[in-house]
């Protein structure tokens, strides 16, 4: 079995975007209507991809903030001087729970929590 996506749905298509293209920096592969008042996007790099939908007749309920998303990065103190500079708050750490990895979290446009992870 393959992994394909991990759905969002998003109360504004054009925020969403931005935020997964300018500061995750996922590349938009495939954005289409899907009917009346209805949006899908596409994005991503490999064969797993998020799948961002903007539903007109849809109110977005409040995402679980046990569920991340997680984004490799080379550097977690560069991506967080990167984060402070687009005007977003680092949610929590950055952590360093063993000397392999480290990582932070933000939180989308529609409240889905973003972890991004050196592995060092």
């Amino acid at each position: 079995m393959k992994f394909c996506w991990c759905t969002i749905t998003v109360s504004n298509m054009e925020d969403s975007l931005q935020f997964y293209q300018d500061i995750v920096g996922l590349s938009l592969n495939n954005r289409f209507d899907a009917g009346p008042g209805m949006e899908i996007s596409f994005l991503g790099d490999g064969e797993t991809q998020i799948e961002l939908i903007c539903n007109k007749e849809h109110q977005v309920t409040n995402h679980s903030e046990d569920i991340s998303l997680g984004f490799e990065v080379e550097s977690v103190d560069e991506k967080i001087t990167f984060i402070k500079e687009k005007g977003l708050e680092v949610e929590s750490g950055p952590y360093q729970p063993n000397p392999h990895v480290k990582f932070f979290h933000v939180k989308d446009p529609n409240g889905v929590k973003i972890q991004f992870v050196e592995n060092m």
